[in-house]
């Protein structure tokens, strides 16, 4: 269930600066600049959301009001000590954003996808036909990683980051589905947001601490700079893409996968190609 609380993405014992630093977070990743190029579904998502975002703010703030909406909730207000900035890192900071609005977003935006899907048989995606910017990254390994490497296969580009708690539940799903479906086809490429992790030497090894636990075996791809996350109009993560044999992005999932999401999205992409020779 959604609360004041996980809207901004805070404990229910944050500290009133915490709370003023989640809505005016919120209240920038929602603005009407932001969204302008994402479709109109995007932008009546991001305008109810704003209205909830101003709602959850204008109790939070207010500390009558949130006496009496924690007792709602059946939770004490307990405000923590405010943390110490000098020690807050960007990772982190991120991370609040990340790994709480992917939930928020991606439940309006597949409430809204799942009507329109023209196979009910598929998870809950957007679907899509329009080319995929290409790219070339790093990759953890030390080589370049470029999309255009994978034409004539179905590719499942992952944007993640080791700060987002969603994408750690869904990262052994991937894996397993890569396991399955690579001799059959699929390529799995998992993009970090390499500019939101800690900087220098800490933020890659942050990054194959995270490969290494979950024992990755698809290619990791890391965006330094944030060009690729732009070009693909990233919001929040994961969020993931499906692109066809000939380049082609078809569908988009703002949310977690499971193994069989993929395997069911994979089959209709490879039916598909199958039915056009």
């Amino acid at each position: 269930m959604d609360t004041h609380y996980t809207l901004l993405g805070i404990p229910t014992e944050a500290t009133a600066e915490e709370i003023e630093e989640a809505y005016r977070r919120q209240s920038e990743r929602y603005s009407p600049e932001r969204v302008a190029g994402l479709g109109a579904e995007f932008q009546r998502i991001a305008e109810a959301r704003t209205a909830d975002i101003e709602r959850a703010y204008a109790t939070l703030a207010d500390p009558q009001r949130r006496r009496d909406y924690d007792a709602s909730l059946g939770v004490g207000t307990a405000p923590r000590r405010p943390p110490d900035r000098s020690r807050l890192s960007r990772r982190e900071i991120a991370g609040l954003a990340g790994g709480a609005i992917a939930g928020i977003v991606v439940i309006a935006l597949v409430w809204v996808l799942a009507g329109r899907s023209a196979q009910p048989a598929l998870p809950p995606v957007g679907e899509l036909r329009r080319p995929a910017p290409s790219f070339a990254l790093p990759g953890l390994d030390g080589k370049t990683v470029r999309l255009e490497d994978y034409r004539g296969k179905v590719v499942l580009l992952n944007f993640w980051g080791t700060w987002c708690e969603p994408c750690k539940d869904e990262t052994p799903a991937l894996q397993a589905a890569y396991r399955k479906l690579r001799d059959q086809g699929l390529e799995i490429i998992g993009i970090d947001l390499r500019n939101q992790e800690r900087g220098g030497p800490d933020g890659e090894a942050d990054v194959r601490s995270f490969v290494e636990r979950y024992g990755l075996t698809y290619p990791i791809a890391l965006d330094s700079t944030g060009d690729t996350a732009r070009a693909f109009q990233i919001y929040p993560i994961p969020t993931s893409y499906f692109i066809d044999r000939n380049g082609t992005i078809r569908y988009v999932r703002v949310s977690t996968l499971t193994t069989e999401d993929v395997e069911a999205l994979f089959k209709s992409l490879q039916q598909e190609t199958s039915a056009l020779r």
